[in-house]
Order: C-alpha cells, then sequence, then structure tokens
C-alpha cells in the first residue's frame, strides 16, 4: 500500500484529504507542523507528500527544498490557497525547485485522486 504524506496547517484540509485518500486505498498520514516533516521522512517510508505551501514555522518551499535534498524519489504535490503573492506565484516557485505537481485550494478531489495515482504508478 502506498504512503501519502499530507502536511497543511488547516486541521479540515488534513481530515478530507485523508479520510478521502484511505477510502481510496492508500495508508495516508498526516501532520500540520512542517518541522515534524524530515521525522517522518527519516522514520517511515513516504511514497508521496502533499504539501501546504503558506504554513506557519516552515514553510512548503523550504520543505520542498529539503526532500529534494535528501530523499529526491519523493514525489510530491504543492498546494496553495493564497497568501500576500497570490497561488498562482507560490505554485510556479514550487513548481522550479521540484513540486511534481501544483494545484490550487479549494481542491478538486477526483482530480487530486488522478494526480495521485499517476504519480505513483
Amino acid at each position: 500500500m502506498k504512503k501519502i504524506l499530507i502536511v497543511d496547517d488547516e486541521k479540515p484540509i488534513l481530515y478530507l484529504l485523508k479520510k478521502f485518500l484511505t477510502r481510496e486505498g492508500f495508508n495516508a498520514i498526516t501532520t500540520e507542523h512542517g518541522k515534524e516533516v524530515n521525522n517522518i521522512l527519516e522514520n517511515q517510508n513516504i511514497d508521496l507528500v502533499i504539501l501546504d505551501i503558506i504554513m506557519p514555522e516552515v514553510e512548503g518551499l523550504e520543505i520542498i527544498r529539503a526532500i529534494k535534498k535528501t530523499h529526491d524519489t519523493i514525489k510530491i504535490i504543492a498546494i496553495s490557497g493564497g497568501g500576500r503573492i497570490g497561488p498562482e506565484n507560490y505554485l510556479k516557485l514550487a513548481s522550479m525547485i521540484g513540486a511534481h505537481y501544483t494545484m490550487k485550494k479549494p481542491l478538486d478531489l477526483e482530480k487530486l485522486l488522478l494526480i495521485v495515482k499517476n504519480l505513483l504508478k
């Protein structure tokens, strides 16, 4: 079973994505703290990370850079709902530094599922 780590500081997003992806047959784990990502990646076999860009403590762009340095086989989907420069700009940056796919919030769950399945082939 493929394991997906969902990282977002919004608890409703974590709950929704975990429930949806689990129902679709994935092992989904969550954290709302970007600073926990490295520890999770070191201790679990993660296949894909779904990651919010704008978060307190550690932003998603920093996490993408760290994943690419230490776990470059892990697939990354970056998500964003806004920020000072708009989600498009943050997502463009995420793609430039290594995210495999980007999506704006609110998420289209069926589209997300297709992307997840494609990345985990």
